[in-house]
């Protein structure tokens, strides 16, 4: 039985977990674990794999809790980028087992685009205020608020959504980094 996120508070949990009490990790994952399973199978498509990766990230929590610094985002924010970390890490070795070309396997790693969502996600408001996020993706045009859906809920890679979206790499990249900006401005 989870409990709405307004009322859990995770920071208090990750402390708890960094104190070394299983009980803490077990609310959390009662809390979280369909939502990240969520996340992560929509990044690495594969239900087994994506149940390894949560099992994963669970692990991370548990043993990373005491890193969790609560000046640089909300902890909730923190545990998603555990686990979307995780399931990008276990995309990009899945695809480096089919010998993918390294110039996609970059593109899959771009860390302009992970810094960006971890500049987002340490944003209470976005943790907190899902109506809000709505509302600021609304006001995004179309195919922006799509590069932002497709790299954020579908975990593609920029060269992935320039392609399904059929725009160039580069203005896919100032799309979404532009479409950060403007999320970022709407939300405070």
């Amino acid at each position: 039985m989870s409990v709405h996120f307004d009322d859990f508070d995770y920071e208090a949990t990750l402390l708890a977990c960094a104190a070394g009490e299983r009980a803490a990790m077990q609310r959390l994952y009662e809390q979280e674990a369909g939502r990240l399973f969520g996340v992560v199978r929509r990044i690495v498509r594969d239900a087994a794999l994506a149940e390894d990766v949560l099992h994963d990230a669970c692990v991370n929590i548990w043993t990373r809790a005491a890193s969790f610094d609560p000046a640089r985002g909300s902890a909730r924010g923190w545990i998603y980028s555990v686990a979307r970390n995780l399931a990008l890490n276990a995309r990009r070795d899945d695809l480096r087992e089919a010998d993918v070309p390294h110039e996609a396997l970059q593109a899959i790693d771009d860390q302009a685009s992970l810094a960006a969502w971890e500049a987002v996600s340490r944003s209470d408001q976005w943790a907190d205020s899902a109506g809000r996020v709505s509302h600021c993706l609304a006001e995004l045009e179309p195919v922006r608020r799509d590069c932002i859906m497709y790299a954020y809920v579908e975990g593609l890679s920029q060269k992935e959504i320039a392609a399904r979206v059929e725009a160039p790499l580069g203005t896919v990249k100032a799309w979404i980094q532009r479409s950060l900006v403007a999320l970022r401005a709407c939300m405070s």
